[in-house]
């Protein structure tokens, strides 16, 4: 008797285990976080498939449930390899798996998580300045589904549905432009891609949203458990960074 399923996956991390196989994690709908051996995963003919960012179609088998249990798997979209050509898009690739790895529950499903960042994976292929704003609307997604979702929809003082320009760094809630005047200076600038998921923005509005939501996922999501964000979402950032400082326009 084993325990077995299939399903898509993205793989998140491959790290070596022995001399030829490779401790992989990865992220399906139903499974959430869910890690396993690939055997031979150091091979030349497999060690392309493990690489994070690639879309699978994967197999898991284990003789108990609780086992770490054998992956085996197909590609679907090999993405690290398109992303290698894309120093954007590889950031992008790379603070996203770590992100997940990091901050996602073992065996815990999260279905829109999942399917958030497939679709980040997929707006990747149009290159990385495509796929910036999808992974930040994606990182309040995740501080959602975490438990500590930002309310960008009514201000915080007023009420008001229009005119929100800020976000409260205490409080996560969005302000508007009037009530935020006096406090400007200790609120945090509420780019439109983070309210409207037709806009793509571009690196001053980047560098706005990756601030918020790197703030609540630091505070909260990794506070929570006293670790910092991972090195790959701060190498994103300071990316973002450095292109907002050689294109200041919103």
């Amino acid at each position: 008797m084993s325990v077995e399923w299939t399903a898509p996956a993205i793989c998140l991390s491959a790290r070596p285990m022995g001399d030829a196989d490779l401790h992989v994690t990865l992220l399906t709908a139903a499974q959430g976080r869910h890690a396993g051996l690939a055997r031979g995963g150091q091979s030349r003919r497999q060690v392309a498939l493990w690489q994070p960012g690639n879309l699978l179609e994967a197999r898991w088998v284990a003789r108990l449930p609780d086992q770490l249990g054998a992956y085996t798997a197909e590609p679907v979209h090999q993405a690290a390899a398109f992303a290698m050509e894309d120093a954007l898009a590889l950031a992008v690739l790379s603070a996203g798996c770590a992100m997940a790895d990091a901050a996602l529950p073992e065996r815990e499903p999260h279905p829109a998580v999942f399917d958030g960042l497939v679709g980040v994976v997929r707006e990747l292929a149009r290159g990385g300045a495509a796929g910036v704003a999808p992974y930040i609307r994606w990182e309040a997604l995740l501080l959602a589904e975490l438990g500590y979702g930002l309310d960008l929809d009514t201000c915080a003082a007023t009420g008001a549905r229009e005119g929100l320009t800020h976000v409260s760094p205490r409080s996560g809630r969005a302000v508007s432009a009037a009530a935020a005047e006096p406090w400007r200076d200790r609120l945090l600038p509420l780019p439109a891609l983070l309210r409207d998921p037709a806009a793509s923005g571009g690196p001053a509005e980047w560098a706005q949203g990756l601030a918020i939501t790197g703030h609540f996922l630091e505070r909260d999501a990794f506070g929570q458990q006293h670790r910092p964000l991972p090195p790959a979402r701060e190498r994103l950032q300071d990316r973002v960074a450095a292109l907002a400082l050689a294109d200041p326009k919103p």
